[in-house]
C-alpha cells in the first residue's frame, strides 16, 4: 500500500541527497570499517513515500538526524540514514551512524544474563543479594527477597523518582551508587506494581562481573555484540573512538535547537550506554524474531525458550483504556498493534530518542533513533507498520505532534503560573555569605554552595557539569539555572537550624519530561532532597 506522499522540501540544515549517503559509506569502505552485508538501497515498494514522510516529522520535529531501518522475514529490508549528525557541521547521518540508543541497552542487558542463564551461572529466580552482598534497599524483606527477574520487570518498587537523579553521580563506583540505594525509599511496596527503575538495572548489570569476573560492557560487546555481528556496535561511552561516526545529541534551548554535550553515563551503562546503528540493530532485531529466535544466520547466542521468556508479560503495567495489553517482560515493553502484539522499548538521555519496535507474529521489526528528544520515532515506526500490515494506515505524525504541541502549551502554563506566583520585593534572609558551605546527603552526597562575583553558586558532586548560578527568587528560594543548559532549572532554597543559621539546603529534583526546556516548571513527578550542611573546618 503506498503510502501518502508529502512535498519533498526540507530546511536547508538537512542533507539527505543520495550522493552524501553513497560518499558515507565509501569513507567506511576505505576505512576498512565493516559495512552491511546486505546491498538494499531501494526503498521497498511496501514503503512507498516513506522518504517524504520521514521528512514531513523532521521538519515539523526539527530533528537535525534521523536513522531507520527494517527487518521483515529475517532480512533487512530498508536501512537508511537522513539529515547531518549535528547542526552547523556537513556530515549526514547514514545507516552506520552510531546513536546511544540509551534506554533500548535495557533489552540489550536482559539479553546479556539471558546468556548466563542458559550457561547455569544464574537464575532469573537467583536473589539478588546471592550475587552481590552489598546489595541493600530501604526496604529490608526486598533487600533480601528482590531477584533478578524483579529487577528487570520492574517489579521492585524502587522509581526513577529520585533514583534517576544518582544517575548524575554516575562517575561514582557502581559498587557506591550500589550501597546507596538503600537511602532511597520505595515508591511502591515491593512486588506490589510496576515501577520503572534504570538504577536497578545497573544493579542487574553488576550480576556480570558478579558471575563471571568481566565487566558488563566487556562482557555485552565479546558474548553478545562479537557473534552476532554487531563490530561496531559499543556498550559505554568510553568506547567511543575519536572521530567515530556518531550522532551527537541536541536540544530546544530557548526556543533553538542546538547541539548539546554528550554525557558519559557509563556508571549506569547497563541502563542506558549502549551505542548501535542502523545496519547493526537490525542483526540484535532479527536475534529477537523468527520461528528459532536467538540464532542469526547459523550462530546460536541465545537458547530460543530463553528469548521467548524475555518477550513474556512478567508485570502489568498501569492499564490505559486505549491498550488491551501494557505488560512489561524482561527488558521489553508488551503492548498490542492492530490486534498483534508488540515487543518495543524505546529510550531517551540528554537529546536522543531510539525506539525497537517488533511484532514477532509478523517477523517484522523497525529500528528508529533521532538526535533530538522526539515523539517522531513511535510514530514512525507504526507507520511503518501499517504499511506492511496493508492497512490504510492512521495519520501517527500529526496525532504525536498535536500532543507534543499540546504538553508544550500545557508546561509553558504551569511555568507562568510559577512566576505568577513569585512574591515581589522580598530579600534573602541574611548575606550571601551566610547561606554558603558544604552540605551532604547520604543518597546523594555532596552539594558545595559558594558565592561567586556578587551570587550564589551551587556545585553538585564536586562535576563540573553539575554547577547551577542561583538566582533569588523571593526570601530564601532560589532558582537554580545550570550552566549546562542542557539541565533544566530547578528550586532550592534553604532552611534554619536551632541557632538561627541556615542549616539545610533543599533541593527538588524534577524528573526531566522529553519536552524543551523551558525554564523552571513544576512536575507531578518530584522529590524534595534535603542537605544537612556539614560543619566548617578552620
Amino acid at each position: 500500500m503506498p503510502l501518502p506522499r508529502m512535498p519533498r522540501r526540507m530546511p536547508t540544515m538537512f542533507l539527505t541527497a543520495p550522493t552524501l549517503l553513497r560518499a558515507g559509506l565509501l569513507a567506511l569502505l576505505l576505512a576498512g570499517l565493516p559495512v552491511a552485508t546486505f546491498a538494499q538501497t531501494a526503498t521497498p515498494p511496501e514503503l512507498e513515500g516513506i522518504e517524504a514522510s520521514v521528512e514531513r516529522g523532521m521538519r515539523d520535529w526539527q530533528i537535525p538526524g534521523l536513522t531507520v531501518s527494517v527487518v521483515k522475514d529475517d532480512a533487512v529490508v530498508w536501512a537508511r540514514g537522513f539529515g547531518v549528525r549535528r547542526l552547523g557541521q556537513p556530515a549526514p547521518v547514514d545507516e552506520h551512524t552510531l546513536f546511544n540508543v540509551a534506554s533500548v541497552s535495557k533489552a540489550i542487558n536482559a539479553a546479556a544474563l539471558g546468556i548466563l542463564v542458559d550457561e547455569g551461572k544464574l537464575d532469573w529466580d537467583d536473589p539478588v543479594i546471592d550475587h552481590i552482598p552489598g546489595f541493600r534497599l530501604h526496604d529490608p524483606v526486598a533487600t533480601t527477597q528482590a531477584t533478578v527477574r524483579d529487577l528487570l520487570a520492574h517489579r521492585v518498587g524502587l522509581g526513577r523518582l529520585s533514583g534517576n537523579r544518582i544517575r548524575w553521580i554516575s562517575a561514582r563506583p557502581r559498587a557506591e551508587q550500589i550501597e546507596r540505594l538503600q537511602y532511597l525509599p520505595l515508591e511502591q511496596p515491593f512486588r506490589s506494581g510496576w515501577v520503572y527503575s534504570n538504577e536497578l538495572y545497573m544493579v542487574a548489570g553488576e550480576l556480570v562481573p558478579a558471575t563471571t569476573g568481566m565487566q558488563w560492557e566487556d562482557f555485552v560487546r565479546q558474548r553478545l555484540f562479537a557473534p552476532l555481528g554487531m563490530s561496531r556496535s559499543l556498550a559505554a561511552f568510553a568506547q567511543l573512538q575519536p572521530g567515530e561516526n556518531v550522532a551527537m545529541p541536541h536540544q530546544e534551548i530557548d526556543g533553538e535547537v542546538v547541539a548539546i554535550a554528550q554525557r558519559d553515563f557509563d556508571g549506569v551503562a547497563a541502563a542506558a550506554s549502549v551505542h548501535g546503528s542502523a545496519v547493526e540493530m537490525a542483526r540484535w532485531m532479527r536475534l529477537n524474531l523468527g520461528d528459532t529466535p536467538g540464532t542469526v544466520d547459523g550462530v546460536r547466542i541465545l537458547a530460543p525458550e530463553t528469548v521467548r521468556e524475555l518477550h513474556r508479560a512478567q508485570s502489568l503495567v498501569a492499564h490505559r483504556a486505549h491498550e488491551p495489553l501494557a505488560a512489561y517482560g524482561l527488558g521489553w515493553r508488551l503492548e498490542n498493534h492492530r490486534g498483534r502484539t508488540v515487543s518495543q522499548h524505546s529510550g531517551s538521555v540528554d537529546g536522543i530518542n531510539s525506539l525497537v519496535y517488533l511484532l514477532p507474529g509478523e517477523n517484522l521489526g523497525v529500528f528508529v533513533s533521532a538526535n533530538v528528544h522526539t515523539g517522531f520515532t513511535t510514530a514512525l515506526a507504526r507507520t511503518i507498520v501499517d504499511a506492511y500490515l496493508g492497512v490504510d494506515g492512521e495519520d501517527w505524525h500529526a496525532a504525536s505532534f498535536a500532543a507534543y504541541t499540546d504538553r508544550k502549551a500545557k508546561v509553558r502554563a504551569e511555568r507562568d503560573a510559577i512566576h505568577a506566583a513569585r512574591i515581589p520585593g522580598t530579600r534573602p534572609g541574611g548575606p550571601l555569605s551566610t547561606f554558603a558551605g558544604r552540605y551532604a546527603d547520604p543518597l546523594y552526597a555532596d552539594a558545595e554552595v559558594r558565592v561567586e562575583r556578587g551570587r550564589l553558586v551551587l556545585q553538585l558532586w564536586g562535576d563540573d557539569l553539575q554547577v547551577a548560578d542561583l538566582e533569588h527568587w523571593h526570601h530564601d528560594t532560589f532558582r537554580a539555572v545550570w550552566r549546562n543548559r542542557a539541565m533544566r532549572e530547578e528550586f532550592v532554597w534553604f532552611t534554619r537550624g536551632r541557632d538561627g543559621g541556615f542549616e539545610q539546603l533543599h533541593i527538588e529534583w524534577n524528573l526531566r519530561p522529553d519536552l524543551l526546556q523551558v525554564g523552571a516548571y513544576p512536575s507531578s513527578y518530584r522529590r524534595v532532597a534535603t542537605f544537612l550542611r556539614e560543619p566548617s573546618v578552620d
